[in-house]
């Protein structure tokens, strides 16, 4: 027998199935949309931190460019060439000198170049490196044939360029490089006469050299994880890569050849079976494209389960309803539902400040609310990862600026270093040099752990510094563990403590200070002592300095930043009497 139904289960049957079709396919639509949205703002973003990359590396080998350009007339380097006797090593010594004077005023401001050179068949003026005959590389042959105009050679492996392989497989910080090359026909304009070099006297070849990393830092820490990146030259060799196993040598594919026929834009496509989006820019000063490659699923990852969960929520919240209201609130399902569409369509369209009205609190009233919060926080979080970004390069530019200060004084330093030699004032030489390394030491952008070889260095500049200025009123001794020098330890750990000693333990001596720094290790703990034997201090002046507030900002930092690395079952502990001299011991973990 055929079983009946009832109007009410047809009409319940007619609603389900005109509201379930509908939202499964507004719910497809509503998370396609949105990640496609979400993928094109990722796009766009990922394009301009390519595109403020190559700017931010053509203003700096911009510089590059127009300094050699003006060392064409430079009257030091053309009357140094003019006049040569390359047979004469006391003058190509001085010649040397002078010349490295020179190259130093324009090159040293810019922290990524390595090396700056002047080849020439018979000397190579400027820094050293151990580049044999330097005019037998295909380097100086470049520059050679270009005649004048500056070549962007790219990274190659120094000892196969050199022919030093002696150096292969050695640790070398230069072992890749990459350089700009320029030949140069020095002139000099003396009123309204142009002066060029004698025919018979040898142009050098210019040689400005930097390391790999001053292209990986750009790229390794702009992008998100899972990223790859590929610097090209116009000869499809690489230039640098994310992997090293690449780099000098050709990489012919053919996507990237149609890169290569290109300058700037953005791209989707697949490799190695995987969707990424691929964004390239070639810079003006060298020519060389980079591009800089993303799965898709990198970069909307954290995005995906919030959309697929927002729309399975919508979907199910709104399938309920229809199920329970089919028979009383069908006309009220319709406006809702046509109002929900509009902002669908305008979120799709990338609108996230769509937000639907709604003046009840039903169940449509409590899905429309869901709805606008869900809309705001997708558009907070796209915004947020927007703003992430450039606050990242608006930093490293920032940072890069900063620098210029550290680079100032350096060069300061070093022109009164090359005064005080000139000037047979030789302790004064020696002081700035360890000056010198000192705020290199403390300047570095870096703040992390460093090597206690490091530290004891910086120490030992620090000592030569004071002894001179006290006149020899205290002696320092060391007495540390070979082993320690295998850990790193917190920069300036030792700083606040050597200075206390020699500015209040000695300042009632004239002679006869003496300072013992030790170092040991007790099963996993590392133990350092700094014990002099000054006038000491009261328990009263230790426990202000260790436990309450003082003037003694160093010491507070250092126990600071060590309970925040180590924990606080580390530290630093005082021991002194007055009269007595005071002991300071450090206690840090073996492994850490």
């Amino acid at each position: 027998m055929r079983m009946k139904t009832t109007f009410r289960s047809r009409i319940l049957a007619s609603y389900i199935f005109l509201i379930a079709v509908p939202l499964i396919v507004l719910g497809v639509l509503y998370y396609r949309t949105s990640l496609q949205v979400v993928r094109e703002q990722a796009q766009r973003n990922e394009y301009e931190i390519v595109k403020k990359n190559n700017a931010l590396m053509d203003t700096k080998l911009g510089m590059i460019e127009q300094n050699s350009q003006a060392l064409f007339l430079d009257k030091d380097l053309f009357r140094i060439f003019s006049n040569l006797d390359p047979s004469n090593q006391a003058e190509l010594f001085e010649a040397d000198r002078q010349v490295s004077s020179v190259l130093g005023k324009y090159f040293t401001l810019n922290e990524d170049v390595y090396a700056y050179q002047l080849w020439t068949s018979y000397f190579t003026f400027g820094q050293s490196l151990p580049q044999g005959d330097p005019t037998q590389s295909d380097v100086y042959r470049k520059a050679k044939e270009a005649g004048g105009k500056l070549v962007w050679y790219p990274t190659y492996n120094f000892s196969s360029m050199f022919n030093q392989s002696y150096l292969q497989g050695g640790s070398l910080d230069f072992s890749h490089l990459f350089s700009a090359t320029r030949y140069m026909d020095f002139s000099y304009l003396t009123n309204t006469t142009l002066e060029k070099m004698p025919p018979g006297a040898e142009r050098p070849v210019l040689t400005i050299s930097f390391k790999l990393d001053a292209l990986k830092s750009l790229y390794e820490e702009s992008f998100p994880e899972g990223s790859s990146y590929l610097i090209l030259d116009s000869n499809d060799q690489v230039v640098a890569s994310s992997d090293p196993a690449k780099i000098t040598q050709n990489d012919k594919e053919p996507w990237l050849q149609q890169l290569q026929r290109q300058n700037s834009g953005t791209l989707r496509m697949k490799l190695d079976g995987k969707p990424v989006i691929v964004c390239f820019d070639r810079s003006a000063v060298t020519g060389w494209i980079s591009v800089v490659w993303t799965p898709e699923s990198a970069l909307v990852s954290s995005l995906v389960p919030v959309i697929r969960t927002s729309s399975l929520l919508v979907a199910v919240m709104m399938g309920i309803l229809a199920l329970v209201l089919a028979y009383f609130m069908a006309g009220r399902i319709t406006k809702p539902i046509k109002k929900l569409l509009s902002a669908m369509r305008s979120v799709g369209g990338g609108d996230f400040q769509t937000q639907v009205a709604y003046h009840s609190n039903d169940e449509f009233g409590i899905l429309l609310y869901r709805f606008n919060r869900m809309n705001e926080q997708i558009r907070v979080l796209v915004t947020e990862n927007y703003e992430i970004k450039l606050r990242e390069q608006e930093a490293e530019i920032q940072a890069l600026s900063m620098q210029m200060n550290p680079h100032f004084l350096y060069n300061t330093l070093n022109v009164m270093n090359w005064t005080a030699i000139e000037n047979g004032q030789r302790e004064l030489s020696k002081m700035l040099v360890c000056l010198s390394s000192m705020l290199h030491y403390t300047s570095r952008k870096d703040w992390g752990a460093v090597h206690l070889s490091e530290e004891t260095a910086w120490m030992s500049n620090y000592f030569y510094i004071m002894s001179a200025r006290f006149e020899d009123k205290f002696t320092v001794s060391y007495d540390i563990d070979p082993r320690l020098y295998e850990f790193k330890v917190p920069r300036l750990l030792f700083q606040p403590f050597v200075e206390n000693a020699i500015l209040h333990g000695f300042d009632q001596v004239d002679t006869g200070g003496a300072i013992a720094i030790r170092g040991w290790i007790e099963g996993d703990t590392r133990h350092f002592e700094i014990a002099d034997n000054g006038r000491g201090m009261s328990s009263e002046t230790v426990q202000a300095i260790l436990y309450e507030e003082s003037t003694s900002i160093g010491i507070k930092n250092t126990i600071a930043r060590i309970h925040l690395t180590y924990g606080g079952e580390y530290g630093i502990s005082i021991s002194s009497e007055p009269g007595s001299g005071t002991r300071v011991r450090i206690r840090l973990p073996l492994h850490a």
